[in-house]
């Protein structure tokens, strides 16, 4: 009977150990503050997007949310370092990813293979860059803005500040005939002097800027690179249809380490498409011009991967030289 009563006893001990040890084997996650990683400078357009979705997921994720802004490199620095992290969840890229797939063959040798070291959790909008001139400019479509700098041969000049912008850019130069010589900032913010100034002629703007530039009255949007109208602008034409054949888009996700446990990927996918689906989102991406999109983490990452492809194609395209 003794002996019974002691294995029971140690049965009972054996439970009670396992059930304390087991949830503190599997914290809940997150455990801490997590950082969400900016690859463009505090009140950039990007820097925009960021901040917004590290207010909105706060809440549901419990924790702190500390926005980082690592600049330089047009986003190659913020690249980095969020592949090198620890793969714990807790560094977050928020950015777009098409210009992430653009550096890739933007520089000769790029510090990461993004393919391989990042995983997508989830994606956030599509969007595009923009055609833009200051609004008081006399050129009122892109026709008649190529017309003129065409008169001005290589003393026409135009502004970009991102990977997207770069190779949109290029592709419009290369389509309108023009001779134009591109003006690298490090930031979008930073043209705006020049471009109101008269100093530069035009500018590849992101979406974000761009129309927040358009509403204070300052900047004329001229048209977008996607390949069809945005059901969020639908008013601005597309360079294709005004005869400068091009598709190119951009998107914006949440990317991690690729060692990331799955589990994770997937409650931050979770998190993030709540946030996407929301009234107030959708009413910010619009004023944005950019469409909500939603996806798994399989679907995104293999659209990331193809993207990478694609944007080589853009880049050999727009005859961009690779740097570095």
């Amino acid at each position: 009977m003794a002996s019974k009563r002691t294995a029971f006893l140690f049965s009972a001990v054996v439970a009670t150990s396992s059930a304390i040890v087991g949830p503190a084997r599997a914290q809940p996650y997150p455990s801490q503050d997590v950082h969400f990683i900016c690859g463009f400078a505090a009140g950039s357009g990007a820097d925009v997007i960021v901040r917004y979705f590290a207010e909105k997921l706060r809440p549901l994720m419990g924790h702190s949310i500390i926005v980082e802004n690592k600049v330089g490199a047009i986003g190659n620095l913020a690249t980095e370092y969020v592949a090198r992290a620890r793969p714990d969840g807790l560094t977050i890229y928020v950015t777009g990813a098409s210009g992430v797939a653009a550096n890739m063959h933007i520089f000769k040798n790029p510090s990461v293979d993004a393919a391989n070291a990042l995983q997508v959790v989830a994606t956030i909008n599509k969007a595009t860059m923009m055609l833009g001139v200051r609004a008081d400019a006399p050129w009122q479509t892109a026709p008649e803005l190529s017309a003129a700098m065409k008169l001005k041969g290589d003393k026409a000049s135009y502004a970009t500040a991102n990977p997207t912008s770069k190779v949109l850019g290029a592709l419009y130069k290369e389509r309108a005939g023009l001779q134009s010589v591109e003006v690298p900032y490090r930031t979008g913010a930073d043209f705006l002097n020049d471009l109101y100034s008269g100093n530069i002629d035009y500018a590849l703007p992101d979406n974000i800027q761009a129309m927040a530039q358009a509403r204070a009255g300052r900047m004329r949007i001229l048209a977008v690179g996607a390949g069809e109208r945005m059901r969020a602008a639908p008013e601005l034409p597309t360079m294709t249809e005004l005869g400068y054949q091009m598709d190119v888009r951009t998107w914006w996700a949440g990317l991690v380490p690729a060692a990331t446990p799955r589990p994770i990927v997937d409650q931050l996918n979770v998190w993030f498409n709540q946030v996407v689906a929301t009234d107030e989102t959708r009413t910010f991406l619009a004023n944005i011009a950019s469409d909500p999109w939603v996806s798994t983490p399989d679907e995104a990452q293999a659209y990331f991967r193809a993207q990478i492809k694609d944007w080589g194609d853009y880049v050999r395209v727009a005859k961009i030289e690779p740097q570095g």
